[in-house]
């Protein structure tokens, strides 16, 4: 029988070599805290909370993953102390581990400048450092993953050792030219949805800043950005003035079933994948005899996560009751505007309050400022595009981050 050829499934063109087996220690120089090393009386004392020239970063476990290392840590620590301990003390370009709490968290220090590590953290020290982003990525993989989860089950303790990390087992390519292709390729694409993770908080940052400035503050008629041809001020009014609560009727355990015909949401799947269902049968005879929401309806949350807002679209499911409520109402406030209003509200006997629970009076007391039914619609159409676009940059991130997983998949062993 021929021995299984040792390649990935995917790899760059001109390629075709085997890989070889080594292990993390032929790669690198692997240290953590040296003989006499002394946290309690020799570094904590000396620990300050801010940079100067005479100070290095002090990296800890939380500090790094992947590509991103952070250098504006939490503290700093006087270079003529850090200086005595040089087993960890960052001067090359080195693959961080932590060996404690979050197995299998993995980052590259290229030494941009130098750093002291704290705590739990393994320090491969890179023979060769243009290896440094393929063995990122290799450990970063699902296969190195793994391997970082069976060194935990292995063990009856909660870290890895020294010993363990020096063992890790590496494929990687004969030629050194198709090494940092690799890990170049990856970097370029946590680069790339970096970019979008950056565009996606500007755009939250945006929406969050307008929503600010876009309603009125407390006591003010008017807010401080509004469209053009609108100068009226807003009215103030109780929600109790223009609707009342509605909720579905009572769904008894009974009545559910793990697989069914139509969805019941409880408060814990609110928002999200239902987990019970009711009959056909029921949800007909229910929709026709109780209040039952309008396409385009906000339902609210009472309990659980108070206030967290789900627009109705009109397909067929049902709210568990009491906890799960809308606002029936008159034609003086648009469903678009009012979803947007439940973004920023303040409920009525609930600030400051420790009460978990949203009841029928906080809601009917909870003052709105209503401008006119084309200033609202204006207003709710602005920030319907605006999570639109929001919501494009969270899918794009996820297909590239769904990318880069099946990737790191397929281009290791």
């Amino acid at each position: 029988m021929a021995a299984i050829k040792k390649t990935p499934v995917i790899r760059f063109k001109g390629f075709e070599e085997e890989w070889e087996k080594k292990t993390l220690n032929s790669l690198c120089s692997i240290l953590t805290k040296q003989t006499g090393f002394d946290y309690t009386t020799t570094i904590k004392p000396s620990l300050v909370k801010y940079f100067s020239p005479d100070n290095y970063s002090f990296i800890q476990n939380k500090d790094f993953f992947g590509n991103d290392v952070n250098l504006k840590t939490d503290f700093y620590i006087p270079k003529k102390i850090a200086e005595l301990y040089p087993n960890i003390l960052l001067d090359k370009p080195s693959i961080l581990i932590s060996i404690s709490g979050k197995i299998g968290n993995v980052g590259f220090y290229q030494l941009s400048k130098k750093a002291f590590i704290g705590g739990p953290v393994g320090i491969c020290k890179l023979l060769a450092p243009s290896d440094g982003l393929f063995i990122l990525y290799n450990l970063l993989s699902d296969k190195g993953q793994k391997y970082f989860q069976s060194l935990i089950k292995a063990s009856s303790h909660s870290n890895i050792t020294v010993e363990d990390i020096r063992k890790i087992p590496i494929y990687l390519p004969t030629s050194k030219l198709e090494r940092p292709q690799i890990g170049n390729y990856f970097k370029g694409l946590d680069g790339l949805i970096h970019l979008e993770e950056q565009k996606l908080e500007k755009l939250t940052n945006l929406k969050k800043a307008m929503l600010d400035k876009m309603f009125p503050k407390d006591g003010a008629d008017i807010p401080e950005i509004r469209f053009k041809g609108f100068s009226e001020k807003w009215k103030k009014k109780k929600l109790g003035e223009v609707g009342s609560v509605a909720m579905n009727k009572r769904i008894f355990k009974h009545q559910t079933k793990e697989i069914g015909e139509v969805p019941f949401f409880k408060i814990g799947t609110f928002g999200g994948k239902a987990d019970a269902f009711i009959s056909r049968g029921i949800f007909e005879d229910y929709k026709a005899k109780y209040p039952y929401p309008d396409k385009g309806d906000i339902l609210i949350s009472a309990s659980g996560s108070i206030g967290k807002t789900v627009e109705y679209l009109g397909v067929d499911e049902y709210f568990q009751d009491s906890n799960i409520v809308w606002l029936k109402h008159d034609n003086s406030v648009l469903n678009i505007f009012l979803k947007y209003f439940y973004s920023i509200v303040k409920w009525s006997g609930l600030e400051g309050s420790t009460i978990k629970r949203l009841y029928n009076s906080n809601i009917l007391n909870t003052c709105i400022s209503l401008p006119s039914i084309q200033e609202q619609q204006k207003i709710g159409e602005y920030f319907q595009n605006l999570d639109q676009l929001i919501n494009q940059f969270q899918e794009k991130i996820e297909q590239l981050k769904h990318l880069k997983q099946a990737l790191l998949q397929k281009m290791f062993i």
